[in-house]
């Protein structure tokens, strides 16, 4: 046993010390690309942490995706060790990629999406958005769609291409918000003391704010009444609250003060033969009386 083996170094003592030193080798690329994509993952998590600004889901995919690209680059050395063509491999998975692309079009548009609205931020967790006919509050971003729940309790699924392509109207970026209230007065009315009912109200109310300043106005002069305008600004959590008490408080007022809120009104004049002509011009008339007469 001891001869053959020693015959078998003899005659293949070079092959046998070139495939120890590739399998060596393979260890040394594999134990780096595990070390270089830990460390990669770590300076990730460290950036995260330093700036506190970047989203944990962008964290997780530069990270996870840079550390394939490593043991991608470290498998591409290891096959050209072992004497593959590595030029027709990259070149096959080129044209595998392209075919893939081609055919998970949507996907990887709405993978773009993703990122651009990870990176750029139009609207973050639990704010409240529109986009389109879609409105709701923010509860999930990822990377194919983003999750949103509407007023009534509804969860909606949105593709992230449809919401990167649309525009974007967020209502909590901003802490503070503009409402209005439109009342109308009869013509009859006094309009100064109408304007001076709507200036009271936004001064005693404590969910107005003074800054910026309000704005109480005549708006337009329409067909039944003159349309009293009144702009102030709430802050953005209790604005709805505030919207709704402000409508009934405004009638209230309104109504206390000898004020008259009309409903549209239309005045119609009729002729006293109309009846009587159209009667004596309606030849299916004529004709029911002839028959009543037989």
């Amino acid at each position: 046993m001891m001869d053959w083996l020693i015959q078998l170094w003899e005659q293949n003592s070079a092959l046998i010390l070139a495939i120890g030193y590739k399998l060596v080798m393979t260890v040394v690329v594999l134990i780096a690309a595990t070390i270089i994509s830990r460390l990669i993952r770590r300076v990730f998590n460290n950036a995260n942490f330093k700036f506190n600004s970047i989203d944990p889901a962008v964290i997780k995919l530069f990270s996870s995706t840079m550390a394939y690209l490593v043991y991608a680059v470290a498998v591409l050395i290891i096959l050209d060790m072992f004497g593959f063509n590595t030029t027709s491999i990259i070149a096959l998975l080129g044209a595998a990629g392209l075919a893939v692309g081609l055919a998970l079009r949507e996907t990887l548009s709405n993978i773009a999406a993703g990122i651009m609205l990870l990176f750029l931020k139009p609207f973050r967790l639990n704010d409240f958005i529109q986009c389109g006919e879609l409105v709701g509050g923010v509860r999930e971003i990822g990377l194919f769609t983003t999750i949103l729940e509407t007023p009534d309790g509804l969860y909606i699924s949105v593709p992230n291409s449809r919401l990167w392509g649309a525009p974007i109207t967020n209502f909590t970026r901003n802490s503070k918000r503009r409402l209005e209230v439109i009342v109308g007065i009869s013509y009859s009315d006094p309009i100064d003391v109408g304007l001076e009912v709507l200036n009271n109200i936004v001064k005693s109310h404590p969910a107005l704010l003074e800054t910026p300043a309000p704005q109480i106005f005549v708006s337009s002069m329409g067909e039944s009444s003159i349309q009293l305008h009144m702009r102030a600004w709430t802050t953005i959590d209790v604005y709805w609250n505030t919207y709704w008490e402000l409508n009934k408080i405004v009638k209230e007022q309104i109504e206390a003060a000898g004020l008259t809120i009309p409903f549209p009104q239309r005045v119609l004049t009729l002729a006293d033969n109309l009846t009587v002509s159209q009667k004596q011009n309606d030849p299916e008339s004529e004709a029911n009386t002839k028959l009543s007469q037989h």
